[in-house]
């Protein structure tokens, strides 16, 4: 009989876990929050990174002790839908404009020399369009219902968290998968030799931003949804 207590956890599950993972996921190019439900073989494979050197690695954190990190899995969900919104949506909802504004400037200035720019461009207008209302879902639909669910679960409240969450993973795999391709398009965000100081400042917020889209998602895929998923059951 097979011990299912052996089975490996997935790369979210890590993060989950110790969010201090995060840092090492990213510096492999592993994907921890739209990716995360794979396990770190697969990940590796997939990313051919090294997985012995990732796994020593996430193994001196258990050597290091938690002090002051925040445990985000221990949070109830009515706080940790909260501080998303207070710290995520809040950053997203400041960078959109700015990011729209200066991808198209640069496209503009830069797309004949460097044509990628207007695939860029088209991705992340593409993003802002999507993540404006999917955010506005989550504060006044979603993150209400669990709330609610909290205190008391009826039916409807169970039923509007299912497909909430349903369509948001959507979402995100839109979202994230938009990223990852303005990432590669800019080569993992390189300042060509050409580069003016907005294209500088745009390549730079561009990484910010998708530092900061893993890192939300991550807290909604791999915490806040499958808790509120427990609760519609």
């Amino acid at each position: 009989m097979t011990n299912q207590t052996n089975i490996a956890p997935t790369v979210g599950e890590i993060v989950a876990n110790d969010f201090r993972a995060a840092s090492i996921f990213k510096e492999a190019g592993i994907d921890f929050c739209c990716g995360g439900n794979k396990s770190i073989a697969e990940a590796c494979k997939e990313k051919n990174a090294d997985e012995s050197r990732l796994i020593q690695q996430l193994n001196a954190l258990s050597q290091t002790p938690l002090a002051g990190a925040m445990n985000f899995k221990e949070m109830e969900l009515g706080f940790l839908s909260d501080y998303i919104v207070n710290t995520h949506h809040k950053f997203v909802l400041k960078n959109l404009p700015e990011l729209v504004f200066y991808t198209k400037k640069i496209a503009e200035v830069h797309g004949g020399h460097h044509p990628e720019l207007i695939e860029v461009e088209s991705l992340f207008t593409k993003i802002n369009e999507e993540l404006v209302q999917h955010l506005r879902n989550e504060e006044e639909v979603l993150f209400p219902a669990i709330k609610k669910a909290e205190k008391n679960p009826s039916a409807e409240v169970k039923s509007t968290i299912v497909s909430e969450i349903t369509r948001m993973q959507d979402e995100h795999e839109f979202a994230g998968g938009a990223m990852d391709k303005i990432n590669v398009l800019t080569q993992n965000y390189l300042i060509p030799a050409d580069a003016c100081n907005t294209y500088r400042v745009a390549l730079k917020l561009l990484e910010q931003f998708e530092d900061d889209l893993h890192i939300h998602v991550h807290l909604e895929n791999n915490i806040l949804y499958p808790k509120a998923l427990k609760l519609a059951e």
